[in-house]
């Protein structure tokens, strides 16, 4: 179910550096995850809090969208979300509530 790279799958130019580092990393977590087969359908999650260079400070997260097998997840398409679980970068994928409480205690 691995899918190559495409450039509509490229992270945003724009994005902190910091972020794009997290991005990544954390993409190939979920990859790792499915190669390993330690995924349960598209009814897990794995998080990382965005660090303060990128947030000013504010807790965000990014977290997988709801709906994608680990397989599938990409660092651009991973959702930034804020502590009340609110998208606010990634466009119209939902984000699982259940997975995110969580992660935002």
């Amino acid at each position: 179910m691995n899918r190559p790279v495409t450039a509509s799958q490229l992270i945003d130019p724009s994005v902190h550096p910091d972020e794009r580092a997290a991005r990544l990393q954390l993409a190939a977590c979920y990859r790792v995850f499915a190669m390993l087969g330690w995924t349960e359908m598209i009814y897990n999650h794995i998080t990382v809090r965005l660090p303060d260079s990128v947030t000013g400070g504010e807790k965000q997260f990014l977290i997988n969208p709801f709906g994608l097998h680990y397989s599938e997840v990409t660092a651009s398409n991973l959702l930034k979300i804020d502590l009340q679980g609110k998208v606010l970068d990634g466009g119209a994928w939902p984000v699982n509530p259940a997975g995110f409480t969580v992660h935002a205690a």
